[in-house]
């Protein structure tokens, strides 16, 4: 029987309110709180994950640099790119952290195969790469057994801000985006089939909730708080 997955389409949110909203989601949530996939679009920020090195930011200039509690080094989020928080119980949903990211991949190259776009993995660096170039990047953290951070998946963007960094660590990596490889400009497209093989992956059944970030209850915030 499919396990239901609330999925909010929250458009365009500033960076370190949705990171705290997400991380108290995590903290106050119990063994029947449902699962939820939050997509949105973020303001220009580079985000610098717990193995990162300063050093591979190179010249941020005016965008801001957010060190955070995920794990990979540094990336870059800003509009036109798809950021998907998957915030799951990962014991209810039966996977382990290596199987987490297997299947997050797969439903990004299944996603990009609806534009007849063939991507794949490359072995030790996580993220998805058409010819090379990454598309897409992954960084996750599990607390309480419960994953949260998650995807950046590039489709209709402004790529320079890449130049500023070392993507992901590693100097010269190229990036692309799913409109330079024949796909579409919308990013409501691209989100439509991301939701699609997410659930296939997983076997979620889909369930729409308000595009808003959950409030607390005061219950839930107490429980976050201990």
């Amino acid at each position: 029987m499919s396990l239901p997955l609330k999925v909010r389409r929250l458009g365009r949110q500033p960076y370190e309110v949705t990171w705290k909203a997400m991380s108290a989601f995590t903290d106050a949530r119990g063994p029947d709180t449902p699962d939820e996939l939050w997509l949105l679009e973020h303001d220009p920020v580079f985000t610098l994950g717990q193995a990162g090195k300063m050093e591979h930011v190179l010249a941020p200039g005016d965008i801001p640099v957010v060190p955070v509690d995920r794990g990979g080094q540094v990336t870059y989020h800003g509009p036109g790119q798809i950021v998907g928080y998957p915030l799951i119980d990962l014991r209810r949903a039966g996977v382990g952290v290596r199987e987490l990211v297997t299947k997050i991949e797969q439903a990004i190259i299944d996603t990009l195969g609806h534009w007849n776009i063939g991507a794949e993995r490359l072995e030790g660096a996580p993220g998805v790469y058409v010819a090379g170039a990454k598309v897409a990047a992954l960084g996750l953290r599990v607390r309480r057994g419960c994953s949260f951070h998650g995807l950046a998946f590039n489709v209709d963007m402004d790529l320079e801000p890449y130049h500023r960094i070392n993507p992901c660590g590693y100097k010269g990596l190229a990036v692309t985006q799913v409109l330079d490889l024949g796909g579409p400009s919308r990013v409501s497209d691209v989100e439509d089939a991301l939701v699609e093989e997410f659930a296939r992956q997983f076997d979620f059944a889909i369930e729409a909730a308000d595009p808003v970030i959950p409030v607390l209850s005061p219950e839930l915030r107490a429980r976050a708080a201990v």
